[in-house]
């Protein structure tokens, strides 16, 4: 009779999977908590297909890729969501099926990439600074993305595999913006991050914590959330916001124009902006939550983590990442030269 029973609820359990059918999910490593998901399969029935991806750039060529079969959720950063929505790959969110919009952050809403975030809705967001190993590299001995050229680094340094971030740090050193479209700027930034090739050890957009926790990497750069997790696993990692400015980036859920399941796509946001469902996530992955009501629950060691949630004078001099338009095919053409060493 058990038998039976059990066999009858996987039934029932598989029935009213097929009936709300499947969404499938593109996101970047390490970016969601499992129990997020099966949270959701559990309440709506609706299975998650999950895929990952490294870098803005993979995503963007794999969804320019997929024909009318895509991705029905995808989590591109700041400027991105502008350039897919300028290209058409995104459809509009329709904010009335989103019961929980109301909890975000409203200075976290709006921006140029997406006004009245009509097509966008941020998920995490954080920053891009510098990781330094305590036990190998005094930390007082680091203060700027400049100290990465310091010759006693050769061999340590960590680049994440980003093509804007790395040209980012390249233009910052010299004075400029890192949302520049000045060709002789570009030039400049790709001359500068040349002489600091010999300090690389790596490229590393995957995990970049891991390369610092097995001690591959002593110093670098790191988004907030790994430099977060790498120093709750080892102390001696540290998170450093350097003088001349981090890097700050939105990370935002995204329904792309060939989404095979939007109905399911909106429940699936809407699930994410519960607080108790942001708490979750921000607590494990480390990242800033956009979710102010999540802010509230979240646990006051975290809630006061400067890796997490940085003071006003830590983001001075900072930038977001806008996009640079037609200028990207120059930082493309360098950073190809960059990556091979010409």
């Amino acid at each position: 009779m058990k038998k039976l029973l059990a066999c009858a609820a996987l039934l029932t359990t598989s029935m009213v999977a097929s009936a709300n059918g499947q969404l499938y999910i593109y996101n970047w490593t390490e970016y969601m908590p499992e129990e997020v998901l099966n949270r959701f399969t559990k309440e709506t029935g609706i299975k998650v297909v999950y895929s990952t991806y490294d870098s803005n750039e993979a995503m963007y060529a794999k969804l320019k890729l997929t024909g009318e079969q895509g991705y029905d959720i995808a989590v591109p950063s700041t400027y991105y969501v502008n350039k897919m929505r300028q290209e058409n790959l995104l459809q509009k969110i329709d904010k009335s099926k989103l019961t929980n919009f109301k909890n975000l952050d409203k200075k976290l809403l709006d921006g140029s990439y997406d006004p009245d975030n009509e097509y966008s809705v941020p998920y995490l967001w954080g920053t891009t600074g510098l990781a330094v190993n305590a036990a190998e590299i005094d930390p007082s001995q680091v203060t700027s993305w400049a100290d990465l050229w310091k010759p006693e680094y050769k061999g340590q340094v960590l680049l994440t595999n980003d093509l804007r971030e790395v040209f980012h740090l390249g233009l910052a050193v010299q004075g400029y913006s890192g949302n520049t479209t000045d060709e002789n700027e570009i030039k400049a930034a790709y001359e500068k991050l040349r002489s600091l090739i010999p300090n690389v050890r790596l490229f590393d957009s995957e995990s970049p914590k891991q390369a610092y926790l097995s001690g591959e990497a002593n110093i670098g750069m790191i988004w907030s959330g790994e430099a977060f997790m790498a120093n709750q696993e080892n102390p001696d990692i540290q998170y450093i916001y350097p003088k001349d400015g981090v890097i700050i980036w939105v990370d935002s859920l995204v329904i792309p124009t060939n989404a095979r399941n939007p109905e399911a796509a909106h429940k699936f946001i809407d699930f994410l902006l519960r607080p108790e469902i942001a708490k979750i996530i921000a607590e494990e992955i480390g990242y800033s939550t956009p979710n102010q009501k999540a802010v509230e629950l979240v646990d006051e060691e975290v809630r006061n983590n400067r890796i997490a949630y940085p003071t006003e004078e830590d983001l001075k001099k900072s930038e977001f990442q806008n996009d640079v338009g037609s200028a990207i095919t120059i930082y493309e053409q360098y950073w190809e030269r960059l990556k091979v060493g010409r």
